[in-house]
């Protein structure tokens, strides 16, 4: 089959794409010609689900949907399926959709790549095939999840937690570094955790003073942080250590106890204001991201005006909000789902009004300021970056008119802020 084209088409989040990456790696380095999201006609389709709430499932069926009717009018000839949605629900859909060639789940790469005819290749974990701008890139540190928390159900889909070697990341790195990444993301299901079940205690910590050694990589971003049992020691280091940007993704879910408890977060409101109050004091300027759910069952009109209020007080600088997906299997699907979908999605924009409030508010305090960036792309006559705060996709961005400047993609360039809006920042370069 090495003469057909595949493209990989990735739904859900970067945990996602870093495994399409490690597909396309093991299918290039054997001669297939690989694409990845790409609207170009294709021989062969992979498409690499999510399946954590409804809304990412409906997307990856009508992904598949689409797919088979390409199949079916002559423009592909086969539709694999893998990821989430099919780990999730193995037994259902090959009776639901059999039109799809074949399904395979979070843990069975080995046997997608063997349908290829491809043996895979341990050896090539740093080579993969990156779907990002070549200056920063995702990293994986681990795998699974041991919470258990009521809404979710990544543990049933992605397993227990596995972490990875502190060596072998510290290869991954140097081999990305090689190629031109200058922006490490750390991701897993939880950072946090890291470590435990390899070492025997947590050691995030240790795995970023490794990491801040490898030459050629210049930032290095924290992704979904678990707040219960957060190894304080990482905050110093986060203070202390140039190339670890000040920023952390840390989804908090709500702050009512009774909610939390329901939840089983494992902490509750007076220990998330302490982490929080911690980390603001050592290190100032840090930029807090976390998510929210609201409509979560038993969350009442009380409840969700205590989690309004404390956005306004605690005033994160990236915010993001679900609707509750009553998800079967979990623990809160035993729950009465009794919040209306109306009254969830009326909460969710309330509290996003009120964070794009809190965002304008906190970018016009950076109008005149110098920030070091790092730029992306060229978009509608902008070069368009990030600054140390901003994370790729979700988060703020920083404009410059491309008339009169050239910017260098990937390049670090410092900005002066002249302007700002609601999640865009506007500015000058000041030296090239």
């Amino acid at each position: 089959m090495k003469n057909k084209t595949i493209n990989i088409i990735t739904l859900g989040c970067s945990k996602n794409v870093y495994d399409s990456e490690n597909i396309m790696g093991q299918l290039a380095y054997n001669g297939y010609q690989v694409k990845h999201n790409s609207n170009e006609q294709s021989d062969i389709v992979i498409i690499n689900t999510c399946g954590f709430i409804h809304d990412a499932k409906q997307e990856s069926i009508d992904t598949i949907l689409a797919a088979i009717n390409d199949k079916q009018t002559g423009r592909i000839d086969k539709v694999f399926v893998t990821g989430c949605l099919s780990e999730r629900y193995k037994d259902e859909l090959p009776k639901e959709i059999p039109e799809v060639d074949q399904y395979f789940g979070t843990h069975d790469m080995i046997e997608l790549l063997k349908t290829f005819k491809v043996d895979y290749k341990h050896e090539l974990i740093g080579e993969r095939k990156l779907s990002t701008p070549e200056h920063y890139a995702y990293m994986k540190i681990s795998e699974g999840c041991d919470r258990s928390c009521s809404f979710c159900a990544i543990p049933m889909i992605r397993g227990k937690h596995e972490s990875r070697s502190i060596e072998s990341l510290v290869l991954e790195a140097e081999i990305l570094a090689s190629k031109g990444v200058k922006e490490l993301i750390l991701i897993a299901q939880d950072l946090t955790f890291y470590g435990l079940d390899i070492y025997g205690k947590r050691k995030l910590n240790e795995l970023l003073k490794a990491l801040v050694k490898v030459e050629g990589i210049e930032w290095i971003r924290l992704h979904y942080a678990y707040p219960t049992g957060f190894p304080e020691e990482v905050i110093q280091t986060i203070a202390k250590e140039e190339k670890i940007c000040n920023y952390l993704d840390m989804p908090l879910q709500h702050i009512n106890d009774e909610i939390l408890q329901s939840m089983r977060r494992g902490h509750n409101r007076k220990v998330t204001d302490n982490l929080i109050l911690k980390m603001r004091q050592q290190i100032p300027d840090v930029a807090i991201r976390t998510t929210l759910i609201v409509g979560y069952p038993g969350e009442t009109e009380e409840k969700f005006q205590e989690l309004k209020q404390w956005v306004a007080d605690a005033k994160f600088d990236r915010l993001g909000v679900f609707t509750y997906s009553h998800e079967e299997n979990t623990h809160a699907g035993k729950l009465n789902d009794d919040v209306p979908e109306e009254i969830k999605k009326a909460r969710q924009e309330e509290i996003m009004e009120l964070q794009a409030q809190i965002s304008y508010e906190k970018n016009q305090e950076k109008i005149g300021h110098i920030y070091k960036c790092i730029f992306d792309r060229l978009e509608n006559g902008f070069y368009v970056g990030r600054t140390e705060f901003d994370s790729p996709e979700v988060d703020n961005e920083v404009r410059v008119k491309a008339e009169n400047n050239y910017i260098e993609i990937g390049k670090f360039i410092n900005i002066k802020i002249e302007s700002a809006e609601e999640f865009d920042l506007f500015g000058k370069v000041i030296n090239q």
